[in-house]
């Protein structure tokens, strides 16, 4: 079960970092913005704070990966339930879709990591 907890972790982290790229680096390109459903010109208007919540996703990154490197529960727990609350809020603000995108995966890693213990 550990092993398949450090899985999902990391399929969460990687998931993460490529938001990250979406919202730091590509924000303004058209797959992007498709995926978004956003306009060139709402992108264009948006980028920073794009920018802003792509590095909010970095630190979650960086939290779950020093969570499996340290093999730290504590670490491990905490990114993850931070993760699951943004997905919460993200799907009760923004897109629903967000549930099944980012709330779900980090909740079957953090039940995961709580039976792997």
């Amino acid at each position: 079960m550990k092993i398949a907890a450090e899985v999902l972790i990391g399929v969460v982290a990687a998931l993460h970092l490529y938001f990250l790229v979406l919202e730091m680096f590509l924000w303004t390109a058209p797959r992007t913005r498709a995926a978004f459903g956003t306009t060139e010109e709402f992108a264009k208007a948006s980028k920073a704070l794009a920018a802003n919540q792509g590095l909010y996703n970095g630190f979650l990154v960086a939290g779950l990966v020093y969570g499996l490197i340290a093999d730290s529960l504590a670490f491990k727990v905490f990114f993850l339930i931070c993760v699951i609350v943004a997905g919460l809020y993200g799907a009760a603000t923004a897109s629903r879709r967000i549930l099944l995108v980012q709330a779900l995966p980090g909740a079957l890693a953090l039940a995961a990591v709580l039976l792997a213990r």
